[in-house]
């Protein structure tokens, strides 16, 4: 895969503007609180779908990571975790009702950080969990690690329960870069680390690297790019840093001349991508690379690449149940999220079982407009006659309104819009947010979008 089809330096810097990232559609900031428990409950019974993802957050982390925009609770003290277990354990009962029907065929940990929590506590949480679902025999289990804080023999006890996944956090190998984000870790170890695991029987290992890091320079990042091929890691997600101190705080210790300018950003991320895919790992969407062989190559090739709030995934088919403070859930036609202060989060489950502040019933022309916008983001490409069918609806009348935001899009020859279909160019991938946003019911409403992160 050649990269410099993707960058072109100008049209990168003319639609560098804020944007949502899709996670969701509508995205977050349409959840409101006239969202019910019994508009859930009637979202599981509504869903036609049986099988089920499930997300549980771990709030916890050793120390605070200034580039951080996660809900998390800073912590030495393990014993907290047990606390929250107690209530996850109220919600994981009460919610577990609901899906008796459904198959577990998919379940993450996030955070936060969830190897925060001991042996002991993850045995009692996977064994929980077990008890209160039916997973499938083949069910994917992965869980975010920080390095810095574990031992080796955590790959043994997380592969004999099951899991088989793994996502690293790396973010950047270079000193001076992790002292000023206050996330120093042993280069080696993590090596180390990766190479006991696959020994363990790991068949997925995922890291994390993020560009436009106080400090950076390409050639720091060229020696965590090459680091990470060292790694021979499956799959590597590339983020870009989004520097928003006026929401989260922790990021007013970067000193914004500490950062690269918009031209050594796009310099970083030329970089990152060009590097990655010398290396031979596929693009995957706009922020993620996977070997050939891997599902999400494999499913971007066949077209089946699916997105929701953990990124790109390969189990479109499954509802989406969350677990634990600030978790997000998508049944069926509806999307809800948890409490995401954690003493609200306990007193909700004391009260009512369950934690849930808002959320959203998707009208039909969310529905409509959400497939739209996920096909781009995950594969590039609309079938109008495709979607027309499926939905009963003209679609050249249906997006009236929106289809000539496309226009500026053509001239710059970054799509393709024919009466059978929308593509669009590969050197539009990183700008692939810009365009779902022309098809945004909301974005109208959204005049400040300083919401949103940039789009590079």
């Amino acid at each position: 895969m050649q990269a410099n089809q993707f960058f072109d330096p100008k049209l990168l810097s003319k639609y560098n503007t804020s944007g949502p990232r899709y996670t969701s559609y509508p995205t977050a900031l349409e959840f409101h609180d006239e969202f019910s428990e019994q508009d859930f409950i009637q979202a599981v019974k509504d869903s036609p779908n049986r099988e089920l993802s499930l997300y549980v957050h771990i709030p916890f982390c050793h120390s605070l990571c200034y580039y951080c925009g996660c809900n998390k609770v800073i912590t030495r003290h393990r014993d907290k975790a047990d606390t929250y277990l107690e209530f996850l354990a109220e919600e994981i009962s009460s919610r577990a009702e609901f899906f008796t029907d459904y198959t577990v065929k998919q379940l993450h940990w996030g955070g936060g950080t969830p190897s925060f929590l001991t042996h002991i506590q993850i045995t009692k949480l996977v064994s929980l969990l077990k008890e209160k679902f039916t997973f499938a025999e083949h069910v994917e289990m992965s869980i975010e690690i920080d390095p810095r804080e574990i031992e080796m023999n955590l790959a043994e006890h997380l592969f004999d329960l099951g899991f088989n996944r793994l996502s690293i956090g790396v973010q950047d190998i270079d000193k001076k870069v992790q002292e000023t984000i206050n996330r120093v870790q042993s280069t080696e170890f993590i090596s180390d680390f990766i190479a006991h695991a696959k020994a363990v029987g790991f068949k997925s290992i995922n890291i994390d690297l993020i560009y436009g890091l106080p400090h950076q320079t390409i050639e720091t990042f060229t020696k965590t790019l090459n680091k990470a091929h060292e790694m021979d890691v499956d799959r590597i997600s590339l983020f870009s840093y989004a520097h928003i101190p006026s929401r989260f705080a922790a990021q007013r210790k970067l000193r914004d001349e500490w950062l690269p300018s918009v031209q050594e950003k796009f310099a970083l991320m030329k970089l990152a991508i060009e590097k990655l895919c010398g290396f031979g790992y596929d693009f995957i969407g706009m922020d993620h690379f996977a070997k050939p062989n891997d599902e999400l190559s494999i499913a971007q090739k066949e077209g089946s690449l699916h997105r929701n709030f953990q990124g790109y995934t390969t189990k479109g088919g499954c509802d989406l149940l969350g677990l634990g403070v600030s978790s997000i859930s998508n049944i069926g036609t509806a999307f809800s999220q948890n409490i995401k202060e954690l003493q609200d989060y306990y007193k909700a489950i004391d009260t009512r079982k369950n934690a849930q502040v808002k959320g959203v019933s998707l009208s039909t022309d969310d529905v409509i407009r959400g497939e739209v916008i996920r096909e781009l983001m995950c594969n590039l490409y609309i079938d109008k006659q495709q979607i027309s069918k499926k939905y009963d609806i003209d679609f050249a009348e249906y997006f009236a309104e929106d289809l000539p935001l496309l226009k500026t899009f053509i001239s710059d020859g970054l799509v393709e819009n024919t009466a059978e279909f929308i593509k669009v160019d590969q050197k539009a991938r990183l700008l692939i947010r810009n365009i779902c946003m022309s098809f945004d019911a909301y974005m109208k409403q959204h005049v400040n979008q300083q919401r949103f992160s940039r789009v590079i």
